[in-house]
């Protein structure tokens, strides 16, 4: 098995022409680029039984030749992965040389049978080997479509793979690529892009996916597994919160959250400057994305339960509107801060601090121990604080009740991390068990906290209406700001019921 080390971006056509005439990506040998004219076929199932389970097989034919691929398809950043090739005399694969391969536990009678061309990829390819430091980068500058049937999409993307050297020397030439023109990580790889032609989901919300840790991984192991599937959440959200659709705008937040609290969770391990600069990129993108959020949940939430109460509300209509309104103005902010240089370069830097950053150079006292003593350490202590502060929930004010929900929501976090180490044998009961109480007690305080923003956000759309009639808009959020404060004392009460349960609730992580 090879393992292919690239990084790849999405850019602009006339900007791989630019790219391909600078100096800077010249050959110091003087030879000229090479050029290639590639059509890929990708095989699967009619249910798409390799993609369910990360496999990639396509044949590939450049000129009279043929080559079968097989690659592992991960739900994180596509950094390093699988990869097996063998040339072939037709175009169809040979399952025989899939053995040994990721390819190999699929292998059936029903897949020989069910296996079928699914799309194709057709892409003119511009070689530029490079020779930075010692190390050999192979620059590839790729322009073309993805056809299914009678669907495209058009690609233009720059691959740059590691041949032999450092990956210092691979990112220190992405990072010229994408200073050179605006070049945008590119999340997916060319198989995936064929997949959401054919099922239209490019512009989806996408959620987070299950994190899995080997026992005996080092931290600086674990880190970077957690780091690449949180930042694939994070940024394959962009599509979504460019058009503007409520679920994407909350995935990404919950992505900043999530990178956030590894950053936190491992902060002895990541602690340098590099680290420190992405904790104030992600904080700026945070609050870019907050009232996005806070508006859309107000509006799915408390405007949707309030149109449906008896009698009806005066002024509901006029104040929809003009949270509709304000939302509208948030969104427009949101994608233009993901539209910007910062975070396209933002994305980019979490990656390469990610694979090749400061603290991984840094001492190895931390990153060298063993990731499971470390997690059930970590819920020791931040469990043990957690039963503390939780056991006076109903005596808390609403910003300590914050604070409290943010500690909960931040264990949360790291049981999300972690849970693969704790999820079998005599640990799942517990595991499950404790996640629906820690659920339970951080759903009733986020009721809580809702109110408490709703109670400051009311009296703003009220003073700022500029709608025709903004005493209703008025009337209606003074009629929704009483109604919420009726609301506190049976939610603290469940929240206290929540937090008892929480403290009665068995280690799972012993």
């Amino acid at each position: 098995m090879g393992v292919e080390n690239e990084v790849k971006f999405e850019v602009a056509p006339r900007d791989l022409q630019k790219l391909a005439a600078t100096r800077l990506l010249r050959r110091t040998d003087g030879q000229l680029p090479k050029h290639k004219y590639l059509v890929s076929t990708y095989f699967d199932t009619g249910k798409f039984l390799l993609r369910k389970n990360g496999v990639s097989l396509r044949v590939r034919q450049a000129g009279k030749k043929r080559v079968q691929t097989i690659k592992t398809v991960n739900d994180d950043i596509s950094f390093s992965r699988g990869e097996w090739e063998h040339e072939l005399q037709s175009d169809e694969p040979d399952l025989r040389a899939a053995r040994g391969t990721a390819l190999e536990p699929l292998i059936s009678g029903k897949l020989k049978r069910d296996l079928k061309p699914v799309f194709a990829t057709h892409v003119q390819r511009t070689f530029v080997p490079l020779r930075p430091g010692n190390s050999r980068i192979e620059v590839a500058l790729d322009q073309g479509h993805v056809r299914a049937g009678q669907n495209s999409v058009s690609l233009a993307e720059v691959e740059l793979e590691l041949k032999s050297g450092t990956i210092a020397d691979l990112f220190k030439t992405a990072r010229l690529v994408a200073e050179l023109v605006p070049a945008k990580l590119a999340l997916k790889s060319k198989s995936e892009h064929g997949y959401d032609l054919i099922t239209e989901e490019s512009a989806q919300a996408v959620h987070a996916s299950k994190i899995m840790l080997e026992h005996d991984s080092s931290l600086a192991a674990a880190f970077q597994v957690i780091g690449r599937s949180v930042l694939r959440h994070l940024a394959a959200n962009e599509p979504a919160v460019m058009a503007a659709e409520p679920e994407g705008v909350h995935q990404m937040r919950v992505g900043v959250r999530r990178l956030r609290a590894a950053i936190s969770v491992f902060s002895e391990l990541l602690h340098c400057k590099q680290t420190e600069q992405i904790k104030r990129d992600l904080k700026w993108l945070a609050g870019k994305l907050g009232p996005v959020r806070d508006l859309d949940a107000f509006l799915q939430g408390k405007i949707e339960s309030f149109s449906r109460a008896e009698p009806p509300i005066a002024g509901l209509a006029e104040l929809k509107s003009e949270v509709i309104y304000r939302r509208d103005i948030a969104a427009e902010s949101a994608k233009a801060a993901v539209a910007t240089a910062r975070y396209r370069l933002l994305i980019f830097s979490i990656l390469e601090w990610i694979e090749d950053g400061i603290w991984l150079k840094q001492s190895r006292s931390h990153g060298d121990q063993k990731i499971r003593p470390f997690a059930a350490q970590l819920f020791e202590r931040r469990i043990k604080k957690a039963r503390k502060r939780a056991k006076k929930v109903g005596a808390l004010d609403a910003r300590k009740r914050h604070k409290l929900r943010i500690a909960m929501k931040k264990l949360r976090y790291a049981i999300y991390f972690f849970e693969s180490l704790f999820s079998d044998g005599a640990s799942a009961k517990p595991l499950s068990r404790y996640k629906d109480c820690l659920k339970s007690l951080q759903d009733n305080l986020g009721a809580l906290n809702d109110i408490a923003v709703h109670q400051k956000l009311l009296p703003k759309l009220a003073a700022g209406s500029e709608g025709p009639k903004p005493q209703l808009v008025a009337f209606a959020a003074g009629a929704i700001a009483g109604r919420e404060r009726s609301e506190v004392e049976p939610i603290l009460n469940e929240a206290t019921k929540a937090a008892r349960k929480l403290r009665r609730a068995k280690k799972f992580w012993t």
